[in-house]
């Protein structure tokens, strides 16, 4: 069911303002809705890549844990309703229509200025979370941290994630102001557990932690990857990508004492997810000491094994044999990510197609030359809206890049500014069956969900991330 027409166009509206940081308008419209948030137990999960697959894991968690759990994420793949669920499921377009409206009304009678896309589809969520007694809230940061309107809450735990340059108009042009950035969710007697991080972002969280009075718990101290088995991609089944081993948080390494594993089965690709699950593990446990004992590790195994997170290195097996991995990868790092797991395709690492295209903020030459030593031939296209690069600015991009690597007899280039074109041609041009070359899809999580609902509208598959439940 689509969102009433008028829901609709209010959201159409709030997003022509595009992003306003700032807390007042959140902290003003809270109140104005009787703090919807003030009973709800809440976890802020932070960071630049990896934030919304630990916040995914920790929901799945905690339903394998039998609590109620609202997640909110962001941004949506396909339909807005994504961003927002309860035990998994989403949130039905009838409810969530009168919800934004009820969020706008407030912001008519005490806001001189509409407020934000982003904040009105937060307050929705509080408030549904509310609502629906939610004994546990998982809430991804959209943009930052410190003046990110998911940070007018206050958390009973934070979390962040990796932390690298993205979003450099608004956060910064170095991982240390970016890092300062993502330190605002931190909050006096509050602990907050963090990623493996890089000694200058990890030396301002430190510095900010000692100056609030933060419980810092750097996921290193708690435990390590030990091991990873992995299936083999597009063979297998998908509920089956790999295995970890994690030493448990309990494990001290003394000189005769041997510590042993725990062994978590994940159906998430890539050697960043194992990292990803790590500090979701280590979170899921900190929870526990604060009270949520059923999180217990055979819980958490439960739920880790049955979360599902579509886009993220999402395989799709198409009717004819064509094939097709689906991956939102959007700055270096994670365009670094997926050159790794391209790295894993057959047994030395097979070559594919690529669909390839970013917003107009992103930097392409710093993705491309982790990603291009793996590419046979690449389209260049536009994500659809008015943040989608032209072809005519990415492509001096790319051919730089291929000539600096020194690939030009290696890769092919076509240039097709229309996204569901270039899909259609690139397939083609893979081939079917036994024979067919792997497709990727990557650059821009809008021409990723754009691709996806298209996949769906010929094909029936996948399914739509919106009927997707991502935990057990």
């Amino acid at each position: 069911m689509a969102l009433p027409p008028d829901t609709a166009a209010s959201l159409d509206r709030l997003a022509q303002f595009g992003i306003r940081l700032g807390l007042e308008r959140m902290k003003t419209l809270l109140a104005a809705l009787d703090n919807p948030q003030a009973g709800l137990p809440i976890v802020l999960v932070a960071g630049t890549n990896g934030k919304g697959t630990v916040a995914a894991l920790l929901a799945s968690f905690a339903r394998a844990a039998r609590y109620k759990t609202g997640l909110y994420t962001s941004p949506h793949l396909e339909t807005v309703e994504e961003r927002m669920r309860v035990d998994g499921q989403a949130i039905d377009a009838a409810r969530l229509g009168p919800l934004i409206d009820r969020v706008i009304a407030a912001a008519d009678e005490h806001l001189e200025e509409p407020p934000t896309y982003f904040e009105a589809l937060t307050l929705a969520a509080l408030l549904w979370f509310a609502e629906e007694e939610a004994e546990l809230a998982i809430l991804e940061v959209g943009l930052g941290g410190r003046f990110d309107a998911t940070n007018a809450v206050e958390p009973r735990l934070s979390v962040v994630t990796s932390i690298a340059l993205d979003h450099r108009e608004h956060l910064g042009s170095t991982p240390e102001a970016i890092a300062r950035e993502k330190a605002g969710i931190l909050r006096p007697e509050v602990p907050a557990v963090v990623a493996d991080l890089a000694p200058g972002p990890a030396a301002v969280l430190a510095q900010e932690a000692a100056r609030l009075g933060t419980p810092l718990i750097p996921l290193a101290e708690r435990f390590q990857v030990d091991a990873i088995q992995r299936f083999r991609p597009f063979v297998d089944p998908p509920e089956r990508r790999q295995r970890v081993w994690l030493r448990p948080p309990t494990a001290v390494d003394t000189p005769g004492v041997e510590t042993e594993s725990e062994v978590y089965e994940i159906a998430l690709s890539g050697r960043h997810q194992a990292d990803n699950l790590a500090l979701a593990v280590a979170a899921a446990f900190e929870l526990r000491e604060l009270g949520w004992e059923r999180l217990t590790v055979r819980a958490i195994k439960k739920g880790a094994k049955a979360c599902r997170w579509p886009g993220r290195l999402e395989e799709i097996a198409l009717p004819e044999g064509e094939r097709v991995l689906l991956d939102v990868a959007h700055n270096p790092e994670g365009a670094e990510a997926l050159a790794e797991f391209l790295g894993t395709l057959g047994e030395q690492g097979e070559a594919v197609d690529m669909v390839f295209g970013v917003l107009s903020d992103k930097v392409p030459a710093e993705m491309v030359p982790h990603l291009l030593p793996r590419v046979r031939k690449l389209w260049l296209t536009r994500p659809s809206g008015d943040r989608g690069m032209e072809v005519a600015t990415l492509r001096p991009a790319v051919d730089e890049a291929i000539a600096a690597l020194g690939l030009g007899k290696q890769i092919e280039v076509e240039v097709e500014a229309s996204p569901a074109r270039a899909l259609r041609r690139a397939l083609a041009g893979a081939g079917t069956g036994e024979g067919s070359v792997p497709l990727v899809v990557c650059g821009s999580l809008v021409l990723v969900g754009e691709l996806r609902t298209e996949l769906h509208r010929r094909y029936g598959t996948p399914e739509p991330a919106v009927t997707i439940d991502v935990g057990p």
